[in-house]
């Protein structure tokens, strides 16, 4: 393949949700902190939201890697799950044992009791749901309910929903105000910009250990932000594609080109439109203008 074609020591454009590829940009990094203050401030219910491939997986393991020593977590990656089964899956991230066995009614007892000795023992227990739109109504009740548990001055467990637009609008309901006015801190993650997209490449490639000259020029982070819309899974799918396309041409450069060939073969992915190119390629003159009047204005060109 052509991770030794290009001297990668490692895939950059993969889909899994590595920590290490984590790029510390400014939504993501200021979601972080939303999360971490709020969790340090005892909020009981947070909640992140961003379209589909924007990053919000990767956050969560972020979370998880960089949560306080003295928080006992409960990560549910797949929520899908009726409130029975709900509240088995949280009663194995706590360590309950024997909870398969015992009925509901109990093994709501059996996690209140393990949530008071988690808090005697000066431990804060923080529940993380990823793809949150997915939980049934009656299990966003279930939730509800669980956060109700506190003690006289502090809550028992602190929830952290991660999902898409659709939790938005769920919550925006009649059936779950309930849930929605416990939400104290919420926050929105946005598509890259283009300057971000361009940081993005370039750190994934450093930390896979890339060490040439720049792969990505300004003309190829053009196409592929307009082709991806800024949303982080889609540009690794077209990086990926464009490495692929170099590799199998035997060039050890990205041209529009491989941009534009990535872009069709992608079915999410969209063409930049020609009014689009007009603007970028006006842009690119202004541009070149303006670099050679400074050149005559400090002389560096003769008049």
């Amino acid at each position: 393949m052509y991770l030794y074609h290009f001297g990668f020591s490692e895939l950059p454009f993969t889909l899994t949700p590595n920590t290490n590829f984590y790029c510390g940009l400014r939504g993501h990094d200021e979601a972080l902190q939303v999360l971490l203050t709020a969790l340090k401030t005892g909020e009981g219910f947070i909640k992140v939201t961003g379209e589909v491939g924007t990053g919000k997986t990767l956050l969560c393991r972020k979370l998880l890697n960089e949560i306080p020593d003295h928080f006992a977590t409960a990560y549910i990656p797949n929520p899908y799950l009726p409130p029975e089964e709900l509240r088995h899956a949280v009663a194995s991230e706590l360590g309950i044992e024997h909870h398969a066995k015992i009925d509901q009614h109990q093994l709501t007892r059996e996690i209140e009791k393990k949530l008071l000795s988690l808090n005697k023992s000066g431990r804060s227990v923080v529940l993380i749901i990823d793809e949150a739109q997915a939980l049934p109504n009656e299990s966003l009740e279930a939730l509800r309910l669980l956060s109700n548990l506190e003690t006289e001055t502090r809550k028992l467990v602190q929830l952290v929903m991660f999902g898409q637009p659709e939790l938005d609008e769920r919550l925006a309901t009649r059936e779950l105000r309930q849930l929605r006015q416990r939400i104290s801190f919420s926050y929105e993650l946005e598509t890259l910009s283009e300057e971000d997209l361009g940081r993005y490449v370039h750190h994934r490639l450093q930390i896979a250990g890339y060490k040439g000259p720049p792969l990505f020029q300004p003309d190829v982070i053009w196409w592929l932000h307009k082709g991806s819309r800024g949303v982080p899974r889609l540009v690794n799918v077209l990086c990926h594609k464009m490495l692929l396309l170099a590799y199998g041409s035997g060039q050890h450069t990205l041209s529009v080109k491989d941009a534009k060939t990535a872009i069709a073969d992608t079915e999410d992915a969209i063409m930049p439109k020609r009014q689009d190119m007009i603007w970028f390629f006006a842009g690119v003159l202004v541009a070149a203008a303006i670099a050679v009047s400074l050149a005559f204005l400090l002389g560096w060109l003769p008049v």
